[in-house]
């Protein structure tokens, strides 16, 4: 395994990589780069896992049970409900009707779209976007949406009077021990990693997620991600039930060869020995992947800390490196 990780890190050109697996609970982790690793450690470093935040999102939805609420009902308890009412399950499985993005936020966006696209976009505005939308028939068709995640935290927030961030330690971060990860850049005293823009050498100032951050909040460091993994491999303890229950499949899109499974948080490859489950995330200056695979009782968490790049061999080589197994 360890030779098999160092290769895959020397497969990836950035100035931070780390593949870290686990096989039935005994870890191995590589890393390398092409930046001065001297002044500190990469596998204790916190990366910014971007849309792989959503796979915590989802899980703590299935913590709460609460995924057929309506929307409206909790963000706006005094508008009559419509016909077609857009609910928590449609929001994490996006299937809500809604765009990928709020059509304003392109326009503000478009000056920081190399560095920080959503910064300035609070939760007001996130609310204000969804009470404006028009979702085209709710629950018929996938379309990928971190509108939709990030409208899921502030209607979840709304609905328990809590704030995301204490939603999340409270249900998820804290019952799994995850010590090493936070929802915002020099949280709790813990080192982030640096992202970089795709010439893999001009430094990029932290994510700053604003109004999404159940749609990309969540840096991490290597282990905690590999303890989260492990966790949906062997569900014990208090989210014991949800941990199950983001393995269901619960829908699928597409035709032929380019069909698609999905479970309420993660992506499913078949493979001769079963499903396995991904969920790739990337930020303006790193990427991430994190998958498991029950049959084999492996999971593989990589991270990068460079911009996502046409052609970039960083998923594909842990994806292929996830199916094939230990």
């Amino acid at each position: 395994m360890a030779d098999r990780l160092a290769a895959a890190v020397a497969s990836v050109d950035a100035p931070d990589v780390v593949f870290a697996a686990s096989v039935r609970g005994r870890r191995t982790l590589c890393d390398g780069g092409t930046a001065d690793a001297t002044a500190t450690d990469r596998q204790e470093l916190r990366y910014e896992i971007g849309s792989a935040s959503k796979t915590f999102a989802g899980l703590l939805l299935a913590c709460l049970a609460t995924s057929g609420h309506p929307v409206d009902a909790a963000l706006f308890p005094d508008r009559p409900p419509g016909r077609d009412p857009v609910t928590l399950h449609h929001l994490i499985t996006h299937t809500s009707g809604l765009p990928g993005l709020p059509r304003d936020l392109y326009l503000r966006a478009l000056p920081r779209r190399n560095t920080n696209p959503y910064a300035g976009y609070d939760a007001r505005r996130v609310v204000e976007a969804f009470a404006r939308a028009r979702p085209r028939r709710p629950g018929t068709r996938w379309r990928y949406s971190n509108f939709g995640v990030a409208v899921l935290g502030h209607a979840l927030a709304a609905r328990t009077a809590t704030p995301w961030d204490d939603l999340l330690r409270e249900h998820v971060l804290a019952p799994l021990g995850l010590s090493g990860t936070a929802l915002r850049p020099g949280a709790e005293g813990g080192r982030d990693a640096v992202g970089h823009a795709k010439d893999g050498a001009t430094p990029l100032p932290p994510l700053d997620i604003a109004g999404f951050a159940a749609a990309g909040a969540v840096r991490a460091t290597p282990h905690d991600l590999l303890a989260f993994l492990e966790a949906h491999l062997e569900p014990n303890g208090p989210p014991a039930d949800a941990l199950r229950e983001v393995r269901r499949p619960v829908l699928s899109h597409g035709q032929g060869e380019h069909r698609r499974t999905h479970t309420l948080t993660w992506f499913q490859q078949p493979t001769p020995r079963g499903p396995a489950y991904f969920h790739c995330g990337a930020t303006p200056g790193q990427q991430a992947f994190l998958g498991f695979f029950p049959a084999t009782g492996f999971a593989l968490a990589a991270v990068s800390t460079r911009r996502y790049r046409p052609a970039d061999p960083f998923s594909a080589e842990a994806l292929t490196l996830l199916c094939e197994g230990p």
